[in-house]
């Protein structure tokens, strides 16, 4: 297919340094962007007005994200994760002076709700979860995946409200600091994704015992990991090398040591992962004091190793990753400028969205299971240029407006765009 380039039909601009990221919240009536000087944004899609601005952070966003209807996450490089009540009744009591306006007093904040002091030297934003399977929509408590505070290549996981650490999870030895985490109930079992420096990625899943258990463990990058996006039973990751790998969510190992014969053939390439278990160090013991079951001995066995697929797109530091609701399509943000849409099924790339003229952070879909998004689903990107763009790629009725009723949306610096001819079932 000859995929056309679509053009934006709408605008929004408002930060003043580059945005580092997005997030639809609110079954799609909100999006909260945040950038590089620490100030968020949450626009309001019907309006396409900022509804609260304010500085969250000291330091660059690395996430943002929701909790219900009234509360905000978002995750600076001051070290700080701070969760904001933030109902739409609150929105009155906000400033909605954009970040390049220039104003006297300092802009109101949220009310906090709570403060997590966490490590921020890996570039890497938290993942979040319900306690119990569900949606975080509607969940009382939820689980936060950060990285490690004394060990950049360990992933500590909080409980909220109770801000008590709960696991430790290490991924294994020589991979680096942690660059990009998923955490979710998969197949009746709590499972970490993380990705990490080196290029690898892993699966961890939490036993009936306690023991965490690491199901799946390859290296299909050769730089560090950028960003990752999971759809029901595989993930995809992006790399600042130009390769595009597609995973598997293993639920099991795949030969525990305590079988005594080997499966007689695989298509896979396997390794053992886990070692003896060494002597502890004060820091483990540190460790268990706040998390008994964080570094328990797991279960030995050999891990799945190799991808589902992988390819060379040919395009160095697509740095965010983010596959739509309906698991078909997956877009990119680049650092050249570019934001590419690929099929998930072939990983063939089937649009390129050219607006911005240097480096994309940040890319968003709208979750289309909400609100009135049945068929058309947006995707936000965002840049340097302090720019946003909200697009529906391939949808049934070929624009990419995302709408409530009539209303059309997007976001900061944000463009609407129409669609490219749509792409047939087998190229998806």
């Amino acid at each position: 297919m000859d995929p056309s380039t679509p053009t934006p039909k709408s605008i929004l601009r408002g930060h003043k340094s580059q945005i580092h990221t997005a997030a639809f919240i609110r079954s799609n009536e909100r999006l909260i962007t945040g950038d590089a000087d620490g100030f968020v944004v949450l626009w309001d899609l019907t309006i396409m007005r900022p509804r609260a601005v304010w500085r969250a952070h000291e330091k660059a966003l690395l996430g943002v994200g929701g909790w219900g209807d009234d509360k905000i996450i978002t995750h600076g490089r001051d070290l700080k994760l701070i969760v904001w009540k933030l109902g739409e009744a609150d929105e009155e009591h906000l400033s909605t002076a954009l970040p390049v306006e220039e104003v006297t007093a300092p802009r109101p904040q949220p009310w906090m709700l709570h403060l997590l002091e966490v490590n921020t030297l890996n570039f890497c934003a938290f993942a979040i979860c319900s306690s119990a399977p569900g949606s975080v929509d509607t969940a009382s408590e939820v689980l936060i995946a950060v990285p490690n505070t004394l060990q950049s290549d360990a992933i500590d996981i909080y409980q909220l409200p109770s801000q008590r650490r709960i696991h430790t999870i290490k991924a294994g030895d020589k991979t680096g600091m942690a660059m990009c985490l998923a955490l979710l109930h998969h197949k009746d079992a709590l499972t970490l994704i993380a990705a990490f420096e080196n290029g690898y990625a892993t699966v961890h899943r939490l036993e009936s015992d306690d023991q965490w258990v690491t199901t799946y463990h390859s290296q299909a990058h050769s730089q560090p990991v950028l960003s990752l996006s999971v759809y029901n039973d595989f993930f995809i990751t992006s790399s600042a090398d130009s390769i595009i790998a597609k995973h598997p969510i293993p639920t099991d190992l795949f030969f525990p040591l305590e079988d005594t014969v080997p499966p007689e053939s695989t298509e896979r390439v396997v390794e053992i992962v886990d070692e003896e278990p060494k002597a502890k160090s004060l820091l483990s013991t540190g460790l268990k004091a706040s998390s008994s079951e964080g570094l328990k001995p797991t279960r030995k066995g050999i891990a799945w190793k190799d991808p589902l697929k992988a390819i060379n797109t040919k395009h160095s530091g697509q740095q965010s990753l983010d596959i739509r609701s309906d698991g078909r399509i997956f877009a990119t943000a680049g650092w050249d400028s570019k934001v590419r849409v690929y099929s998930t099924k072939t990983l063939k790339e089937l649009a390129v969205l050219k607006w911005h003229q240097v480096g994309c952070f940040a890319v968003a879909f709208a979750d289309s299971t909400h609100g009135e998004f049945k068929h058309t689903d947006g995707v936000v990107d965002s840049n340097r240029a302090e720019r946003q763009r909200a697009t529906n790629s391939y949808s049934e009725n070929n624009t990419l407006g995302c709408s409530r009723g009539e209303r059309r949306f997007v976001a900061n610096s944000a463009l609407l765009c129409e669609a490219g001819k749509e792409a047939s079932p087998d190229e998806m």
